[in-house]
């Protein structure tokens, strides 16, 4: 399941406040934050058959490309790509369930991607998928 979770900005002279009070946190057990080195590296293509993440944007935007993997033997190349645009402004927590696969470009200089996690470190070497990069052909 993909789905947003909408926060909000409060405003005030001393500045301004990001907010997703709706993210329940309680699953939470890691989290990290990519920033790529420029405008032309793609990160991905890796899927979790367990872990769901989270995604907040920090700063800039970002485009991510998202897979429902069908075989955890032999993933089919032709998948449908679903294609999200992250923005800063749009201050939501994107939230991926279990069983996806996702590549990741900047689309601006210093942006920079907040993910969550909801199982420690430990169990990553237990659930990572590593596809290659023009393994899904219906990437655009």
């Amino acid at each position: 399941m993909i789905n947003f979770i909408t926060g909000g900005i409060a405003k005030d002279t001393r500045g301004q406040i990001r907010f997703v009070n709706d993210f329940d946190m309680s699953l939470v057990k890691r989290f990290y934050i990519i920033k790529n080195v420029d405008l032309t590296l793609v990160r991905g293509w890796r899927a979790h058959r367990i872990e769901q993440r989270w995604f907040y944007l920090l700063s800039g935007s970002f485009v991510i490309d998202i897979v429902k993997i069908d075989n955890w033997e032999t993933a089919a190349a032709d998948l449908s790509v679903e294609r999200l645009v992250l923005k800063t402004d749009e201050n939501q927590v994107l939230h991926l369930s279990t069983g996806y696969a996702t590549a990741f470009q900047a689309l601006e200089e210093n942006s920079e991607l907040l993910v969550f996690s909801d199982y420690g470190i430990e169990n990553a070497p237990k659930d990572d998928y590593t596809y290659p990069l023009d393994y899904f052909i219906n990437r655009k």
